[in-house]
């Protein structure tokens, strides 16, 4: 396929580096493809940022098929722009899109036209500490269609979006709840996958911890429920005496590429690291024990998310007396260190963009 590319003749003024927030200043650029049955995945281009115009009667508004990704791009000391981990992002894409009735793209295409719109938008990835240059690719059903089926037609699009830190809190420890109320993803369904619905089933367990004082929700299992699994933007993890212990993928977890980054990290470091059912239970007693040192979780957004209180029904731990802990800080200065170029990165996971 042949990649065109339209340039914007209007461009927008640049944010300041202590304006960025994240997820609300976009790029002059978008990338954009079209799908069809006859023609498969076809007019891939690189055009200005602009708004869609489709049917209200467009199937992703009405029954949920679509899909995203989200991945960063990084400015080294040196000025060069790179990516972390992309061929994962798009290959964890592929498999959304399969498990959402989506045709799958090409994996090498799609890096490419990532990188050539990085290219132009180059001057849109801040240098100043802990910013980078946030990529959402997104797939969306667009049959005119109301009825349950897979859709015909599709549009996949790029967008990009200059960010500093995720959380407030930035990289301080962060305040979460557990939530028995209500169920976010149950094995067989829908829970690894980067899909719209996955996140909506969030937002009201979300909106009350919020009230609650509370950064973020633990979920817990949706058929036992008193199985560690996630927090709604990020894999958790645990230090319980020499061990780094984390929820295993069982169908209802995100394969987060940070989680395996970590994990890889932790191994090569020579320390324990084991991938199993935990309960809550099993978290308060070792806090309890002494043996529960740090607790923090792990994703694209925030990069290592510290947390310092955890609340669980009537009972509330502090963990680490509310600071980061050894590992945590490790693991975000080494992850940070290989995207930003200040380390060399282990084989494969950084892809220069020039």
């Amino acid at each position: 396929m042949q990649l065109t590319i339209t340039r914007s003749n209007q461009l927008k003024p640049k944010p300041a580096a202590n304006k960025l927030g994240f997820g609300t200043i976009f790029t002059d650029h978008m990338f954009n493809m079209d799908y069809s049955v006859e023609k498969g995945w076809h007019n891939p281009r690189i055009e200005p940022y602009a708004p869609f115009v489709v049917a209200p009667s467009v199937m992703v508004f009405h029954y949920g098929q679509g899909i995203f990704e989200g991945l960063k791009a990084y400015r080294t000391g040196k000025g060069q722009i790179q990516l972390f981990r992309p061929k994962e992002n798009f290959k964890r894409f592929n498999y959304s899109a399969r498990k959402l009735c989506i045709p799958p793209i090409d994996e090498a295409f799609a890096l490419h036209a990532l990188k050539e719109l990085v290219k132009i938008e180059r001057d849109w990835v801040p240098d100043a500490p802990g910013t980078s240059l946030y990529i959402r690719p997104t797939i969306i059903a667009t049959d005119p269609f109301l009825g349950v089926r897979a859709s015909h037609t599709y549009r996949f699009f790029i967008i990009l979006c200059p960010v500093g830190a995720y959380y407030p809190e930035g990289f301080n420890p962060v305040k979460i709840m557990v939530t028995r109320e209500h169920v976010r993803a149950v094995r067989g369904g829908l829970g690894d996958t980067k899909t719209m619905g996955n996140y909506a089933a969030s937002l009201l367990a979300g909106e009350k911890a919020h009230q609650a004082g509370f950064t973020q929700v633990l979920w817990l299992d949706g058929v036992e429920q008193k199985y560690v699994e996630e927090v709604g933007s990020m894999n958790i993890l645990f230090v319980i005496g020499n061990e780094l212990v984390t929820p295993m993928l069982n169908g209802s977890i995100l394969p987060g590429i940070t989680r395996d980054s970590v994990l890889a990290l932790a191994r090569s470091w020579g320390i324990k690291t084991i991938e199993r059912r935990i309960s809550i239970d099993e978290v308060f007693a070792a806090h309890q024990a002494g043996a529960l040192t740090e607790i923090f979780g792990s994703g694209t957004a925030a990069v290592i998310s510290p947390v310092g209180e955890l609340k669980y029904e009537d009972k509330t731990i502090k963990v680490g007396q509310g600071q980061s802990g050894p590992l945590a800080q490790r693991l975000y200065d080494t992850i940070t260190d290989i995207q930003y170029g200040r380390v060399a990165a282990p084989m494969g996971w950084i892809e220069p963009v020039d």
